[in-house]
């Protein structure tokens, strides 16, 4: 049943008023302070705790696209999608020990300000655009649009109401600066995981009474049973899924230009912990990693039990589309709502919590990009702190009602989930990213080969997406390089899996980048390169155990569901 009762509502209350009382409290004991500079707002520079930042982060990060559409890709795929959080740990790690003190070195405050300081004013202008076009009308609508669809479908509540409240509530703690997001995040977190781990408790009993038990360890037991084929972490070429996760190269390809681009080079993601001592945002990018290995848990098993669950005849007519085809995005709905009273308002609770802490976290990312990069540098040179402020205030209550203005009518419930959002934002990840690594760590990398990466990386991913339809399919096909496809018109074509495609164009991108350098090495013209000295990359041994920790516990995952 699609409706909240009583009881459900009274814990979403108290949810809402721990969050908002905790965040205006956190607002009124800043502005006591005597540092109220715009870094403060946008950076909180110098206040977050380790594991403000780390939670935090995945705050930022996990929101209506994983739970709602992750969900529906474990229904469609099971365990193997899980690789994007798993991969994300080692990630950040990686992140922690090689980026984050390249920032911090160099005093970088916001993605284009890097390339305004490592090339020039016209590509960090252009990219600052970019980003907050990319920002708004990709993410942010995303985001707001895909939580309201599925705190409708729980709830009953009106569509554009859902949309309206919650783009009010991120308004409220957005307003704040990035200090009283980073703590309000905490309390975020820890209803998202408790309530997470309570529709999965709930959703594997469910699966366990379809044998006659009860329990967790019983229902994770029977779906390892029932839909084994659920449980593989690495595709063959015969499975139908692979085009998504294509086998090794989901760990040896472009999935890591995926998360390297995305947890290291991502205004959005990064800036939670530029505000800190290289130490603390260390130590806060490391609990993030351990907080990501429990994620899979939290959006990737209630999606397997949904399929188990509708393999034995349940949830027959609940997982239909308004069309009336099986819809995998719904299943974190439709399981919320066999939820008892009051469990049902918790689970509630840490969806809306989830929506919220990445709708914040990415405005207040637009408003810092906005001020400090395109109104700071083009419009009013001379404004001061205070005005900076304002300024970055009025940007997120714009970029939010833009976002509830345009959202319903792009068309994102239909698109898909999880995998549009990934597929679409890595036409430009490759580009992007060979842009920052070569950026930090070779100093001959000149801006004309940024501008090429820039500009070439983005129209190779889209070369490569149409190839294999301009060229001999048969031999494509052959050498293993394309793969058929299902279109959404019932008709199939040959494609490179997109995870591949990136991968291609990244070390396209990269070999040419080093040509045009070299060459304009030879015509005289100098580089720009960043301070950067061996000793910035030493960790401390309490690091280097957490990251042996992380590192051992995703072999034995990959071991264990090869």
């Amino acid at each position: 049943m699609n409706t909240l009762q009583f009881a459900d509502y009274m814990v979403f209350l108290v949810y809402f008023f721990i969050v908002a009382g905790y965040g205006y409290w956190i607002y009124k004991r800043k502005q006591t302070a005597k540092n109220s500079a715009s870094h403060d707002y946008f950076l909180a520079e110098g206040s977050l705790t380790w594991w403000a930042i780390g939670t935090s982060l995945i705050a930022s990060n996990i929101s209506s696209e994983q739970f709602i559409a992750m969900s529906g890709n474990g229904f469609k795929m099971g365990l193997a999608i899980a690789s994007y959080e798993w991969m994300s740990a080692l990630t950040l790690i990686i992140v922690a020990v090689f980026f984050i003190p390249v920032y911090l070195k160099n005093k970088i405050y916001t993605m284009p300000q890097f390339l305004n300081q490592r090339y020039n004013g016209d590509i960090a202008m252009i990219m600052a655009v970019f980003w907050l076009l990319l920002y708004i009308i990709v993410n942010l609508t995303s985001i707001l649009y895909l939580g309201a669809l599925a705190i409708n479908g729980i709830s009953g509540i009106n569509l554009d109401l859902c949309m309206y409240g919650l783009a009010f509530f991120a308004i409220i703690i957005s307003l704040g600066g990035m200090k009283v997001i980073g703590y309000t995040d905490v309390i975020q977190v820890v209803f998202l995981i408790f309530g997470g781990l309570v529709t999965t408790y709930l959703a594997l009993d469910k699966v366990a009474e379809l044998n006659g038990q009860h329990g967790m360890v019983n229902g994770f037991n029977y779906m390892l049973n029932q839909s084994g084929d659920h449980f593989h972490m690495i595709f063959k070429k015969d499975s139908s899924n692979f085009p998504s996760l294509p086998g090794l190269t989901v760990l040896l390809g472009g999935m890591w230009i995926v998360n390297l681009n995305y947890w290291g080079c991502n205004q959005y993601i990064t800036q939670r912990a530029l505000g800190a001592d290289l130490k603390t945002a260390r130590s806060g990018i490391l609990f993030a990693a351990f907080l990501k290995l429990l994620m899979p848990v939290i959006v990737v098993l209630p999606g397997i039990a949904a399929y188990v669950i509708y393999t034995k005849g349940g949830l027959q007519t609940e997982l239909l589309g308004p069309d009336g085809v099986l819809n995998p995005d719904r299943s974190y709905p439709v399981l919320l709502n066999l939820l008892p009273v009051g469990l049902k308002g918790l689970s509630f609770a840490a969806l809306t919590a989830a929506v919220v802490a990445s709708l914040a976290g990415k405005v207040n990312s637009i408003a810092t990009i906005f001020t400090l990069d395109i109104y700071k540098k083009k419009i009013d040179v001379d404004c001061s702190e205070q005005k900076m402020v304002q300024v970055g205030k009025w940007a997120v209550f714009i970029a939010m009602m833009l976002a509830v203005v345009i959202a319903p009518h792009l068309g994102i419930d239909k698109k898909g989930g999880f995998e549009f959002i990934q597929e679409y934002t890595g036409f430009v990840s490759p580009g992007v990213f060979a842009m920052f690594i070569l950026g930090f760590f070779w100093k001959k990398t000149s801006s004309n080969a940024a501008m090429f990466a820039t500009i070439g990386g983005f129209i190779l991913s889209v070369v490569f997406k149409f190839l294999p339809n301009w060229m001999n399919l048969e031999f494509l096909n052959s050498t293993g390089f394309a793969v058929l496809v299902p279109q959404e018109n019932g008709t199939s074509l040959y494609e490179i899996p997109f995870i591949d495609r990136m991968g291609f164009v990244f070390v396209i991108c990269v070999a040419v980048m080093i040509v045009i350098s070299l060459f304009d090495q030879k015509r005289g013209i100098k580089s720009k390169g960043l301070e950067i000295d061996s000793s910035m990359f030493k960790v401390n041994s309490g690091f280097l155990a957490g990251s042996l920790l992380v590192t051992g516990i995703l072999v034995a995952l990959y071991t264990i569901f090869w």
